[in-house]
């Protein structure tokens, strides 16, 4: 489970973040996890809350963000989501020539501290 491995390197962030401001705690945290990163959602709640403990982080409250998958037709020069994962057909001109231009990470978007 790779999540985990994540969830440890973004709370290290996290409490870098914190000291450099002076934080007693952080009490959230907005993460955005790329359509395309094969992070589960539910195994970094899951982890997330298990690396926080024993720092400045725990207790903090995990807010995710997961957008849908966008991608880029040539043909057409439009930004679009696919009908289904499987298809690369664009739903506007039925062109072939579509590539992926979404995320496929995991950021950190906001820290929240006292």
């Amino acid at each position: 489970m790779h999540e985990i491995t994540l969830c440890q390197n973004a709370v290290e962030i996290m409490q870098q973040v914190g000291r450099e401001n002076n934080a007693r705690r952080i009490t959230a945290v907005w993460m955005e996890i790329g359509a395309l990163s094969c992070v589960e959602p539910e195994a970094v709640q899951f982890c997330f809350a298990l690396v926080c403990r024993e720092t400045l982080a725990e207790g903090a409250v995990l807010h995710l963000d997961i957008p849908t998958a966008t991608h880029w037709c040539d043909a057409c020069q439009q930004t679009i989501t696919l009908l289904s994962p499987g298809v690369s057909l664009c739903p506007h001109c039925g062109g072939r020539e579509v590539r992926v231009i979404a995320d496929s990470g995991m950021k950190i978007k906001r820290i929240e501290i006292e």
